[in-house]
């Protein structure tokens, strides 16, 4: 089942239309859809798809030739593989093609381990052939820090080369609703908030059955793929798991300064870093900035909040990783009774903050907002408020802000996943919490409430222009 990636799509087809040579490199983490966004961009055309292994240098030679002379090339009829790696790739150039002839390389990262020259050697072609060529080549990683620093870092020999660089992310929230078509919307975004945007998790849901047997059947049932997912990913890309398991957790469960995750996991703070360092590189975890920070707060080592990109490992150590013991003797009905089902309406708050901030984005794409908005996020700081006389340093956080180029409008909004309806002082709370003396400009707010509102709420937002978000405008975006 293929969903969405109509973006991508687009921007692969433009290459290929294009009336000059390209080099194209898309990379993304692991389980994210490359091998079949670049099989749905490659079924109705000539094209060669090789797809590495790892294996020896003599071994992916001797394969990648198959695939190249498989294509009906003249080489064909001589030779059964190519003498060495320059002349492989070269024979792009005779690949049987009356449009523009096509290679892509799966796993690039994996023919360059045991081959490292690769890279040099298609710089030196590409400049003084390729580039002249009807051709396009597309290079494609799971790797993020061998694709980011080996092949697009300044100082590699490919640096400068590409004609088009694709860092494919997530699905959004409504394209992962396609999944899930006879589900309600608040089971689609329990479902999302499970999953995240990542097609290989999605797909091991089945969309005939209940959202909670997919939970019992498909993630808490010993033997089942996600259940072992995680540790299968941390064990191919990382050593010493067991320390990025007590970091990762403790990141899963809120703990999202140095200093909260060392006083979780007792590790030295020196050591968290550098495992930290290893899991921003992977994707598996980000620095979050307030959207208004400076560039001077971004900048420092300590700064920021560490949390995880992938929903599904959030779900994971949450749920899974806590309840090993339990799950590992077949307990699924108490762990999901006990454990899961009273927390996971919490658990999806969480994302519908994400959801709200996307459904942001696409209102202001399509200029439905009271000004377009350059920048949205989170923000957070300390404010100080006079209490009793008294002034205070309280700390402040807003599901969201945006604000333009000029931080001279601002959009104040907050995200309500409660079973009931958002009153009056969600809105009244919200303006208490911004500090207009600093950031000075005209103001405008939203509240979302999946819920819906009170009738009083909905008077005074139709009388002060505040924009109400429910379920019923997401799930119509």
């Amino acid at each position: 089942m293929f969903v969405g990636r109509k973006r991508e799509l687009k921007f692969l087809q433009e290459r290929y239309d294009s009336d000059r040579a390209e080099l194209v490199v898309l990379y993304g983490r692991r389980r994210i859809g490359k091998t079949e966004l670049l099989y749905q961009f490659s079924k109705d055309k000539q094209a060669v798809f090789y797809a590495c292994t790892e294996c020896t240098g003599t071994e992916q030679l001797a394969r990648f030739s198959k695939r190249l002379l498989q294509s009906g090339m003249v080489a064909a009829r001589y030779i059964s593989v190519f003498s060495d790696w320059e002349a492989a790739f070269h024979s792009i150039v005779d690949l049987p093609s009356e449009k523009k002839k096509l290679l892509i390389v799966d796993e690039f990262p994996y023919m360059c381990k045991a081959n490292p020259e690769i890279p040099s050697l298609l710089q030196n072609l590409w400049d003084h052939e390729l580039s002249r060529q009807n051709v396009m080549l597309v290079l494609c990683g799971s790797s993020m820090s061998f694709m980011e620093h080996e092949i697009l870092g300044e100082k590699n020999p490919l640096y400068g080369r590409a004609t088009g660089i694709y860092k494919l992310r997530p699905l959004s929230f409504q394209e992962s609703r396609d999944f899930f078509p006879g589900y309600t919307l608040e089971e689609q975004l329990t479902a999302y908030a499970i999953l995240g945007g990542i097609p290989y998790y999605l797909i091991q849901f089945r969309a005939e059955i209940s959202l909670s047997e997919n939970i019992r059947e498909n993630i808490l049932r010993k033997g089942c793929v996600l259940y072992n997912e995680v540790e299968f990913l941390l064990h191919q890309e990382l050593r010493e798991t067991s320390v990025y398991n007590a970091i990762i957790e403790a990141v899963a469960l809120g703990n999202n300064t140095m200093a909260l995750i060392h006083s979780k996991t007792q590790i030295e703070k020196t050591k968290i870093s550098v495992y930290l360092r290893n899991l921003l590189e992977l994707g598996l975890v980000e620095r979050e900035f307030s959207v208004l920070a400076s560039d001077k707060e971004r900048a420092g080592s300590q700064r920021g909040l560490y949390k995880l990109t992938d929903e599904y490992f959030r779900f994971w150590y949450s749920f899974v990783y806590s309840n090993h013991s339990e799950l590992e003797t077949d307990d699924v009905a108490g762990v999901w009774q006990y454990q899961v089902e009273p927390q996971l309406h919490q658990f999806v708050s969480h994302s519908f903050e994400k959801v709200c901030i996307e459904y942001m984005r696409l209102l202001n794409q399509k200029g439905e907002l009271p000004f377009h908005f350059a920048k949205v996020g989170r923000w957070w700081e300390s404010v100080t408020h006079t209490v009793e006389g008294k002034n205070r340093a309280v700390a402040e956080e807003i599901d969201f802000v945006a604000t333009d180029r000029e931080r001279k409008q601002y959009l104040l909004g907050e995200c309500k996943f409660r079973h009931e309806r958002a009153d009056v002082e969600v809105l009244g709370k919200l303006k208490e919490k911004f500090p207009v003396n600093k950031y000075k400009g005209e103001y405008h707010y939203v509240i979302c409430s999946f819920y819906g509102f009170t009738d009083k709420l909905k008077r005074m937002a139709d009388k002060e222009m505040v924009l109400l978000v429910e379920a019923k405008d997401i799930s119509h975006a």
